[in-house]
């Protein structure tokens, strides 16, 4: 077959588990078809992934529609490729349309959703994502299981987070962190809990991103670390886009640091058993990228495999 002519479609994304810091691999069972040249996952995996590879979430409130948008355009612009809206802000709907508008490939959502209706909203909007302080039943039992919009519930306890878990919840958020213990907290509670994805909302510090995330946090909420209320006050933009562009590469730092980005193709490795020959980069064809994990077809026998970015093994 010829290179330039193999195609391949990721038919079904069966699976997306994170990988704990006491992990050594993660498995991605996929399905594999000839039939399409594009790469296909549903939209909450790719949510996920963008989360995940962010490290950061910007959680936004303001006092009026329009300095909301100005501090959104100046912390994407500083590099956030995740933005939360908080329902108190004015408008709130009709700025994240005009976000959705401007920033297409951002990671858009609407933060502290306590309403099904408000929820069915965002959506309508454009949201990608919904967040609540809480475990919300309404929208849990409405949204839980869709492949189009992420809800990510607030838990608290061990209870809520295994409750939300089993509910069907692919990422929670632990909330108020920082009142719970801050990392440490996070680093005790992945313990049980390895297999849940966590976003540690309240209370963090830019200079804390690494610290959550080196404990298993999948990434981190940042408020006011990125939305000085004195710059949101006095409209000095300059000041937040310089905030997001410190959180943004204190992320990035993280999640190297925690997941090695390695081109894997360079790599030398077994195709396992469809193709029992070493494969290198002239023999494969890159197909999808994650911060944990890289998926790569072999062009011989057109068989996705992932290997683990930690210890370069196929899994």
């Amino acid at each position: 077959m010829d290179t330039a002519t193999a195609t391949l479609s990721l038919c079904q994304w069966l699976s997306y588990s994170s990988l704990s810091s006491s992990s050594t691999s993660m498995r991605m069972p996929v399905k594999v078809s000839c039939k399409s040249s594009q790469l296909s996952a549903s939209p909450v995996d790719k949510t996920l992934c963008q989360i995940k590879n962010s490290g950061v979430i910007a959680c936004l409130r303001a006092n009026s529609a329009e300095v909301a948008l100005e501090a959104a355009n100046a912390a994407i612009a500083g590099g956030i490729s995740v933005l939360e809206i908080v329902m108190s802000t004015p408008g709130v709907f009709e700025v994240l349309q005009q976000l959705v508008k401007e920033h297409p490939t951002t990671a858009l959502g609407v933060g502290t959703i306590l309403r099904i209706e408000d929820a069915k909203t965002a959506i309508n909007s454009g949201a990608k994502f919904l967040m609540s302080p809480a475990i919300v039943k309404d929208i849990m039992d409405y949204y839980i299981h869709s492949e189009e919009i992420l809800y990510i519930p607030g838990t608290m306890t061990p209870t809520e987070i295994l409750s939300a878990s089993d509910a069907g919840a692919r990422m929670v958020k632990v909330y108020p962190v920082s009142a719970l213990g801050g990392f440490q907290y996070i680093s005790a509670i992945k313990k049980p809990f390895p297999h849940v994805s966590m976003v540690a909302s309240q209370g963090i510090t830019i200079d804390s991103i690494g610290d959550y995330i080196s404990r298993g946090a999948s990434s981190v909420v940042l408020s006011d670390a990125i939305f000085d209320k004195e710059a949101i006050a006095q409209h000095n933009f300059d000041k937040i886009y310089n905030l997001a562009y410190s959180a943004t590469l204190l992320a990035n730092k993280a999640c190297k640091a925690q997941f090695p980005l390695l081109d894997l193709r360079s790599q030398p490795h077994h195709c396992n058993q469809h193709c029992p020959s070493m494969i290198t980069t002239a023999d494969q064809t890159f197909v999808s990228f994650t911060a944990a994990c890289a998926l790569t077809c072999c062009i011989r026998c057109l068989h996705v495999h992932s290997m683990c970015l930690k210890c370069c093994a196929t899994v």
